[in-house]
Parts: C-alpha cells; structure tokens; sequence
C-alpha cells in the first residue's frame, strides 16, 4: 500500500546522532558522538528508593492519572530550585514535560507558524533544528563566535526577520561547548528587549560546570534583573543530573504561555509520567543532588583533560579545539576543505564515531567541524579511542593527497 504520509512527515528525517548510536550499539565501536552521560555515575541506588519510597508513601494514588502542568509538589520544589539560581518564579510558571527535548516541541507547536522566523546560533543543538524545521520554520544562523552570538549580525537579523523567538545554549553549548561572556549575555537580552523579542534558552548542561566558583547567569535571571516582562523561555532537564531514562524536564515561562504550552501538551500526551515526577521528588528530598553533580563534573573534566592530553600527543597539523570549561562536548575544527562526513566513514572503518558538524548549521554549512563527547567512554578505552581516530585521519589525508594528484 502507497502511504500518504503528511508534509510534516515527509520533511522530518532522523536524527543523524541517534543513527550513529543504532550503528555503534552492539559492536565494537567505540562512540564519541552521542550526548550520553557516564553510566557508571548513575545514582542507582538513590533511585530505586525514591521509587519504593513512592509506591509506600502514595500507593495507588501514584498510578493515577495526573496534572498536565505537573506534580505539585515537585513544580514547587523546582520553583525553589531556580530561585537559588537567580530565577524568581512560582510553580504556576513551571511546566513539566518528558525532557527539554519534549519543551523544544512544544514551545514551536504554540508559537510557530510556517515560515515563522526562528533565529539560532551557528551552530545550534541538531534535534532543535530538526523540530523547527518540521513546523516549516525559516531558520536563520546568526554569526557566533567564543563568546556568543555577535550583537551587530543579531541586531540586523532581527530587524530584517522580525523573528518568533531566538533559540539560544548559553552555557556549554551543544555542539561548540561555548560559554557566552557576560557582555554577550547582557546585550543579547537588551536587543531583545528593545525589539519585544521573544529568547528561548535552552539550558541542560549548565550545572556541569568544572569550577564552582565560575559564575553563568541564565538570561531568564537577566531579563528578570532588567525588569522582566517575559521576555525570556527557559527550560532544563533532569537528564544530565540524575539520568535521560527518567525523561524529565521543565519549561519556566510567563503564565500565559505555560497555560498555552500545558494546552498543546494535553494534546500529546495528556501529562508527563507521574511516577516518575514523584520518584525526582522523593530523591530530591534525600538525595545530595548537588553533591552528586558536584562528583561527575569533577569526573567529566577529567576525562575531557585525558582526552585532550591524547589528541595533543597526536600532533595533529591544522587541527584544534576547545578546551571546555563543563558541559559534555568539545568542538573540533579541522583543516579548510576537509569534510568530516567523509572523515567519519574512515573512522567507523577503523572503529571509532563522532558528529560530523555540517549536522549543527541551518545552512549545513561547516564541514570541517566535528562534534566529540567526552563524557560516557569509559576513560580506559580513550587511548584506542584516539589512535583509531588517528588512523582515520591519517587515511584520509592520504586519501586527499591521492585525490589532489590526479
């Protein structure tokens, strides 16, 4: 039978990171490509009696159905939560959702209609770009630098575009692993601001910071600091924290659209799962999470400086990259003319994966960048990470070579 899939449907291809993660589980490959946390640092034990502790303390009552906007208790926790951060709100502008990356959809599904601008970073999260484009969203890069989106090309963009929102990682950015300056910061929330645009900030990493005493303030706090009026979205998650397989997140909005956002949710799946709302309320009630995210960012930067340490041994010509100060990822920058989905399908070959970066930009632009992670290999597997990486490189410039003499 010919289907008759919707325009929807046939515009929204896969996710090229989770592809890379279907081919690499079950083999011998070793994956630097998918945004996973470290297995070994899950709090299992913490969890599984936050769970018992659920079924004992709200027996059936926890099998039931729920509040679209969330459970109570723990929107008010996370209210509590964000005012330590310098986000001054109540759980009526909190809504809970199945990972930010449910929130992304959301927030487009009431905001956007087809051809909507949406301003974004270059480069930008892949699966945000994926949900924009599916709601037929124009997306349009801004030029963006170390320090964050360049206040000239956003001011001029958002003149000529008038966009919906602007789509924005702050903080450890997925792919680059940047951290905007606080200039930047300020002056991204100004122009918006000045102009009534609306920022969505998108921030699950931000808490990996590898020195506590560096200090990232969320725009959603700066916009507050300069009067409010909603001019800033913000969502996070509980994935990086605790783990991706609880599936929760949160968006922190004005009223209005939480209301329209809970709306659109009820549509999708009526709420997020109450259980295991319950069981991050009944951990966060026990649980040392600080503490915890404390131990594995202190695990991630080093296995980032043990990452780093190997490819500078590699004396790589023409190559660089970021050295992060937290989140999960490094940003690798190879040659002019190089192109790093070709470069992976050496380095598959040779038994190692990565992102290819063309994946991160609206215009798919940016070929020789490649996305690492440096947080779920395990660090004794890193050397032989590296020299197959190594190899790979070593055969496609010799490839290169070949190809340029004929």
């Amino acid at each position: 039978m010919e289907y008759k899939f919707s325009g929807m449907a046939r515009t929204q291809g896969s996710s090229m990171v989770r592809d890379i993660l279907k081919l690499t589980q079950g083999t011998d490959v070793l994956s630097l490509a998918g945004g996973l946390p470290a297995d070994a640092f899950f709090p299992v034990e913490a969890v599984a009696k936050a769970y018992e502790r659920v079924f004992r303390l709200g027996g059936t009552t926890a099998l039931q159905y729920g509040l679209t906007e969330g459970y109570i208790p723990l929107r008010e926790r996370l209210a509590a939560i964000m005012s330590s951060q310098g986000i001054s709100v109540t759980r009526d502008n909190i809504l809970m959702t199945t990972g930010s990356q449910q929130t992304i959809d959301l927030v487009s599904r009431v905001l956007l209609d087809p051809q909507d601008t949406v301003l974004v970073e270059s480069p930008t999260y892949l699966a945000a770009l994926q949900v924009f484009n599916s709601y037929g969203a124009n997306i349009v890069s801004v030029n963006t630098d170390a320090n964050g989106m360049q206040l000239d090309d956003l001011e001029s963009k958002i003149k000529l575009h008038q966009p919906k929102f602007v789509y924005v990682i702050p903080t450890f950015s997925n792919p680059a692993g940047s951290v905007w300056s606080m200039e930047r910061r300020t002056g991204v929330v100004e122009l918006c601001r000045k102009y009534g645009t609306l920022i969505f900030e998108d921030d699950p990493y931000g808490r990996l910071k590898f020195d506590e005493n560096l200090n990232f303030p969320s725009l959603f706090s700066i916009d507050q600091q300069l009067g409010g009026d909603g001019h800033v979205m913000y969502t996070s998650t509980f994935s990086k924290t605790v783990a991706p397989g609880v599936r929760s997140g949160w968006l922190v909005a004005d009223q209005a659209i939480v209301v329209k956002t809970a709306n659109a949710k009820q549509s999708a799946d009526l709420h997020s799962s109450s259980i295991d709302q319950r069981a991050l309320n009944e951990l966060l009630d026990f649980f040392d999470l600080e503490g915890h995210i404390r131990t594995v960012s202190a695990e991630y930067h080093t296995r980032m400086l043990r990452l780093t340490s190997l490819m500078k041994e590699r004396q790589w010509e023409g190559i660089t990259w970021n050295d992060a100060l937290g989140g999960m990822f490094m940003w690798v920058t190879l040659p002019e003319g190089f192109r790093s989905e070709q470069l992976l399908q050496l380095a598959i070959q040779e038994g190692v994966a990565f992102v290819p970066g063309q994946v991160f930009y609206a215009d798919l632009s940016g070929s020789n960048h490649m996305r690492i992670n440096f947080t779920h290999t395990d660090p004794s597997l890193l050397p032989k990470a590296v020299d197959r990486l190594d190899r790979a490189l070593k055969m496609y410039m010799e490839e290169n070579v070949v190809r340029n003499a004929r």
